[in-house]
């Protein structure tokens, strides 16, 4: 493996939910220095780097290419402070209440950062009923503790501050687990493509997007893709590897180590059937593996893409990872290493 997971962690560990990814394009524009031609930011906070392609050596025109990873996470907003000082939040994007039990959470205020307690209201085991015990609280009932009181809360808190989950990536034998791998860990790999190529220039133009506000309707790619008006698309994302004990194997959609996938399909989009093939034959071609995806609901980046103006033929780059929307999203190096490869071979 020749990934330097430095930049992963780091990427993880940033704080970005829809509409509010500052620290994480802060950190992409760092990276981006000496790796493209030319480099900005749009109205809606995604940035564009572009890369100038060499040509084929005909006289056909280059192709431009939009590449595009989303850099917001799941995650809340406040939208009600209570007469105690206990917030109430709008989740953005897809939780799973089971997931959020009584949760580190990080509230950003204008101030700075405040810790918290992210828990459902209701009775501790002790003093629960049993059918208290087999309730599974919806989203509205939780409710998050800053440890303040009241006026101390509305002193520092207003409605509309993002809040994130709290937990630091780590290394978990082969896989790389934290937070918002979806999509950082495709932001990650993205750079990682750009770093690697270097001084030599792709074929084709290519447009290397970080997208703001996937997960609430694809929304920075839907602009992003308007302005750039690529010719192809390819969306990296993250898709489900569901092979852990509890799951038949027919729904597992990829599993873990096992090569980056191919999106054939999704909710949201049905690839290019020539980009799937074109994809697939370079990866046996370069020996690279990959998993042919099909996933029943859950969409990316690349829907927007193929539906921009008169439509572009678009495939997903798709990212086997565990647990997806929890704080313990977990993402193997070999998939890692697989996905920089074929993208970089696909460029070149």
């Amino acid at each position: 493996m020749n990934l330097d997971l430095a930049g992963l962690l780091t990427l993880s560990n940033l704080n970005g939910v829809p509409g509010r990814e500052d620290a994480v394009r802060e950190y992409v524009l760092s990276q981006l220095e000496g790796l493209s031609d030319e480099v900005r930011v749009d109205a809606l906070g995604n940035v564009i780097a572009f890369r100038a392609g060499h040509g084929t050596g005909t006289d056909a025109p280059r192709e431009r290419i939009m590449l595009s990873a989303h850099m917001d996470e799941i995650g809340f907003l406040v939208r009600f402070i209570d007469d105690r000082g206990f917030l109430r939040v709008q989740a953005l994007g897809g939780f799973d209440p089971r997931t959020l039990f009584a949760r580190n959470v990080t509230v950003l205020t204008r101030g700075g950062p405040l810790p918290g307690i992210l828990t459902p209201g209701g009775r501790p085991i002790h003093i629960s009923s049993a059918d208290d015990r087999k309730k599974v609280p919806e989203l509205r009932e939780f409710f998050i503790d800053l440890g303040l009181g009241a006026e101390q809360v509305r002193a520092q808190v207003r409605v509309g501050d993002m809040v994130t989950l709290e937990q630091a990536a780590r290394r978990v034998g082969d896989l790389v687990v934290g937070k918002a791998m979806d999509d950082r860990a495709s932001v990650f790999m993205l750079l990682e493509v750009l770093k690697r190529l270097g001084a030599d220039r792709p074929r084709h133009d290519v447009y290397a997007v970080f997208s703001t506000q996937e997960e609430v309707g694809l929304r920075g790619a839907i602009t992003a893709a308007y302005s750039v008006q690529p010719t192809i698309g390819v969306a990296l994302d993250v898709t489900l590897a569901v092979d852990t004990p509890g799951v038949e194997a027919h729904e597992a959609v990829t599993r873990a180590g096992a090569g980056i996938g191919i999106k054939v399909y999704d909710s949201s989009m049905i690839s290019a059937r020539t980009l799937v093939d074109t994809f697939a034959d370079l990866a046996e071609a370069e020996n690279i593996p990959y998993q042919l995806e099909v996933l029943g609901q859950g969409g990316t980046d690349g829907a927007a893409i193929q539906r921009s103006r008169e439509g572009v033929p678009t495939v997903t780059l798709s990212l086997p990872t565990r647990y997806i929307h929890s704080v313990v999203e977990a993402v193997h190096l070999a998939d890692l290493e697989a996905g920089v490869a074929l993208l970089l071979a696909y460029l070149k």
